[in-house]
């Protein structure tokens, strides 16, 4: 991420709401780095401005993007989903905490990582159920304590009941994970006696 010039409250105010109309996920603390202030400074613009903190924004986006999850239960899916249009993209986020690194490294685990993308690849499809085929991965990149994972799926092509899913989950912008999963459309409910 570039960073702006200590600016004029007016200017800095302005580029404030530029900054969060690209990128709506970013923290006070992100936002308090890009500017050369404090965090209670960009608190106080953002209070000015009547920009809300950050889970209401997200919030926000939510409501206004979001399809039903059809596949699997909305609980089930790993992180917030915040955009959900299905048979075509979806988008989660997941901040990274205590009980998602190991500790002696404070890195996250990749199961957390691959489990977000997944369950947001299978949600992502128009189907009452559907099930991981295959996954092609890769870490790209440790993710630590207090970074915030978005990962973004698209379908990519569908070929009767199979569909192609890229994933590709960032920190602040920066690539840190990517996955291609071949996911199949269930017809019927699976049967649970057998």
């Amino acid at each position: 991420m570039f960073r702006i010039a200590r600016l004029p409250k007016k200017d800095r105010q302005t580029r404030l709401v530029q900054s969060l109309a690209d990128n709506p996920f970013a923290t006070d603390e992100d936002l308090a780095e890009l500017f050369h202030v404090s965090i209670q400074t960009i608190r106080l613009d953002r209070l000015e401005l009547g920009i809300p903190e950050l889970r209401e924004r997200i919030k926000s986006v939510a409501e206004k993007s979001l399809d039903p999850v059809k596949s699997l239960g909305i609980e089930e899916v790993i992180g917030e989903i915040i955009d959900l249009q299905l048979d075509s993209q979806a988008i989660s986020v997941l901040e990274i905490k205590e009980e998602h690194v190991f500790s002696k490294t404070q890195i996250a685990r990749g199961h957390y990582i691959f489990a977000q993308a997944n369950s947001l690849a299978v949600a992502v499809i128009n189907a009452d159920v559907a099930l991981t085929a295959t996954a092609r991965i890769r870490f790209v990149r440790p993710v630590r304590i207090g970074e915030k994972l978005v990962a973004k799926a698209v379908v990519r092509s569908r070929d009767g009941d199979e569909c192609k899913v890229r994933v590709e989950t960032k920190v602040q912008g920066e690539l840190v994970f990517t996955a291609t999963f071949r996911v199949v459309e269930m017809t019927g409910a699976p049967n649970r006696h057998e």
